[in-house]
C-alpha cells in the first residue's frame, strides 16, 4: 500500500500523548493514527458503546439485586 506523507498541526500534549500510546501499542504514529481513523470510520468503538448500554440496560436489574444482597450480608461492603 502506498504512503503519503501529510503535515498536520496538533498541540504538544496530544502529539505526546499519541507518540506514547503508539510506543506503548508497538506501532509506528502514522500506523496508530491510521488504526484510529479506521476504528472511527468503521464504528467499532461506538458499536461497542451502544452494546454496552444494551447489555446494562437489559441486565441492569441483575446487577442491583446483587448490590442488595452484598448490602444486606453483614461485614460486606465495597473496600
Amino acid at each position: 500500500m502506498a504512503k503519503t506523507q501529510k503535515g498536520w498541526r496538533v498541540d504538544d500534549e496530544i502529539a505526546e500523548l499519541a507518540t506514547a500510546r503508539a510506543r506503548d501499542r508497538g506501532m509506528t504514529v502514522g500506523d496508530y493514527i491510521a488504526a484510529l481513523v479506521r476504528e472511527d470510520v468503521g464504528g467499532l468503538r461506538q458499536r461497542g458503546l451502544d452494546a454496552a448500554q444494551r447489555f446494562l440496560g437489559d441486565h441492569q436489574a441483575v446487577f442491583d439485586e446483587a448490590e442488595d444482597a452484598d448490602r444486606h450480608i453483614p461485614g460486606a461492603h465495597a473496600a
